[in-house]
């Protein structure tokens, strides 16, 4: 017999939606950015994210929108349609000093390589680790509810992220995307997780 950590969708419907208890930073200008990264600067472990207007056409693709960085806190969302790509905040990304985690970051390193040549650094993806958990699913939706028992709400994911003004539900699900990868990897690394004790585990046969 073989253990594996899964989540059904079913069981995942009926949990308690996250909310964003922190403060939410909108960064659509240069001194904005600035300051931000002056203060993300003072800290170690962060939570990363972006976010990409969806296309509905085929062979259409967008370039990134929005890049969330939070701390426990604080999540900085940077309005990269309206910025560009700063020196300030390429440097930051290319501080491998700074741990910046996230999930499926091939994903995203991708879309911003469409608008900055940043060489990435100091990032850790989260579907790297948590197999070593017994943790099966690949979502951080899944990921979290199995940590945490609650449902990360993917309601807004398909909004448009470069309109005028995002609204505060696009706010708050963007915060809590980069927020979650912090407190998913820090609750891992304070060994806070016991696989043995899950809810979660399927027993399968080899």
């Amino acid at each position: 017999m073989t253990m594996k950590i899964s989540i059904p969708k079913e069981q995942l419907s009926t949990l308690a939606r996250v909310t964003f208890q922190g403060n939410i930073h909108v960064i659509d200008d240069i001194q904005g950015v600035n300051k931000a990264i002056s203060k993300l600067q003072e800290y170690k472990i962060l939570g990363f994210d972006t976010e990409t207007r969806p296309s509905f056409k085929k062979g259409v693709v967008h370039s990134v929108a929005l890049m969330q960085i939070s701390t426990e806190q604080d999540c900085y969302l940077f309005r990269i349609n309206k910025i560009g790509m700063p020196d300030a905040l390429k440097s930051f990304l290319e501080n491998p000093s700074v741990t910046k985690v996230g999930l499926s970051l091939k994903d995203d390193f991708g879309m911003i390589h469409k608008v900055s040549e940043a060489n990435m650094s100091g990032f850790i993806d989260l579907q790297k680790i948590v197999p070593d958990y017994g943790i099966a699913d690949a979502s951080l939706q899944k990921i979290y509810a199995i940590l945490f028992d609650k449902r990360i709400s993917k309601g807004q994911r398909l909004t448009n992220w470069e309109a005028d003004n995002l609204t505060e539900a696009q706010k708050e699900y963007a915060a809590i995307d980069a927020w979650a990868c912090l407190k998913i990897y820090n609750h891992l690394s304070a060994h806070l997780f016991d696989p043995q004790k899950s809810k979660y585990i399927v027993n399968e046969e080899n």
